[in-house]
Parts: C-alpha cells; sequence; structure tokens
C-alpha cells in the first residue's frame, strides 16, 4: 500500500501538524501514515482526511503488489 500523504499535502498548502488539529488525531499517527509504516487506519480518520483534504481514500491509498 502506498499513501500519498505528502503529495497531497503539498497540493493543498497545508502541514501535517496543520492537518492533525483539523483531522483531530495526533501529528505522530499522521507521521506513521506518511510514512508508510501504519498498519491499518481507522475509517473515521479516513473519512476525515478525505473531508479536510477534499479528496476521495484512491487520492489519498493506492496498491501496489510487493
Amino acid at each position: 500500500m502506498e499513501v500519498h500523504l505528502d503529495r497531497l499535502l503539498e497540493e493543498r498548502g497545508m502541514t501535517l501538524t496543520e492537518l492533525a488539529n483539523r483531522v483531530g488525531v495526533t501529528h505522530v499517527i499522521l507521521s506513521i501514515l506518511k510514512n508508510g509504516r501504519a498498519r491499518a487506519v481507522r475509517f473515521t480518520t479516513l473519512s476525515r482526511l478525505c473531508e479536510v483534504l477534499e479528496c476521495q481514500p484512491g487520492d489519498l491509498l493506492s496498491y501496489r503488489p510487493r
């Protein structure tokens, strides 16, 4: 799984800290997700990320076979 959080943040002119505050999760949790080290993402967090970033889940995540 690839996470495209860096690209979306850059396109939106937003920092990770600002996103964390607006989504309601810690900066650490978003850092883990951004760096591709998350083992799971709550649907509520994914929904909130999409709401704040004005995107679809497929804009944020993509599957790439190993």
